[in-house]
């Protein structure tokens, strides 16, 4: 594992400034990028942990601020809304993860041929929908995103693009039904895609259980350590071709 250098990113969309989190191995050249986005709550201290454990598998990471001025959601009431919002918006939803994209090029230390995206729930979910978008990256990695926010319609997505989804079979977000429409739509298109199902596990399964959760979600130690596993093999083979 890699040494790693954090530093502060600031970036900007349609006159939002975002402060994004960069960590790149120490003495590294121009190394693959990987986006890691977020989930409901904001950029927090969990997925902060989990990008620089991305980087110091030898990627240039940048942890995006997909809120913008690196907001924290705390009050659960305010979660719908903002979910709401992006969805109802996909130009501002897809505009922030490529102004993120484009920074991190611009950040240097990348070959910004080789640049994936992952995210966590809604961070999941923006993954896949980046790559619906048809944004020029080599894959995406969704943990525990929720489905229903994805499309199935990958006609725009580039023709080299892989996806792994790495989800629970008791997460209501993502059904068995949504999973099944995702996949047929890359499979439309000849997308590379290839899914991971947990058995007993929720949604979240990523992340550990500090206070009150919903009962749909619940941190499992099993699933959390194989996506992780799958996730790095993922990559390694992923940014060898």
């Amino acid at each position: 594992m890699a040494q790693t250098i954090a530093s502060d990113l600031e970036y900007s969309f349609d006159g939002t400034r975002m402060i994004g989190r960069r960590f790149v191995p120490v003495g590294a050249g121009d190394v693959p990028g990987v986006l890691v986005i977020h989930a409901a709550h904001g950029l927090g201290e969990q997925v902060l942990g989990c990008a620089e454990r991305v980087a110091a598998l030898g990627y240039a990471v940048l942890a995006i601020d997909l809120w913008g001025e690196r907001k924290q959601i705390t009050n659960p009431a305010e979660i719908g809304p903002m979910l709401g919002a992006f969805n109802a918006n996909p130009d501002m939803w897809m505009g922030r993860i490529e102004a993120a994209r484009q920074a991190l090029i611009a950040s240097g230390n990348v070959d910004a041929n080789r640049i994936a995206v992952m995210g966590y729930c809604f961070g999941g979910s923006s993954s896949i929908e980046f790559v619906r978008s048809g944004a020029p990256i080599a894959g995406a990695v969704s943990f525990h995103g929720g489905l229903d926010n994805v499309g199935d319609d990958f006609t725009k997505a580039g023709a080299d693009a892989r996806v792994l989804i790495l989800t629970g079979s008791q997460d209501p977000l993502a059904s068995a039904a949504d999973l099944a429409r995702v996949e047929a739509g890359m499979s439309a298109v000849g997308l590379n895609w290839e899914t991971n199902v947990y058995a007993n596990t929720k949604h979240g399964f990523t992340e550990p259980d500090r206070g009150p959760r919903p009962p749909f979600a619940a941190y499992n130690a099993i699933a959390d350590r194989r996506s992780w596993s799958a996730m790095s093999a993922f990559f390694a083979d992923l940014f060898a071709h």
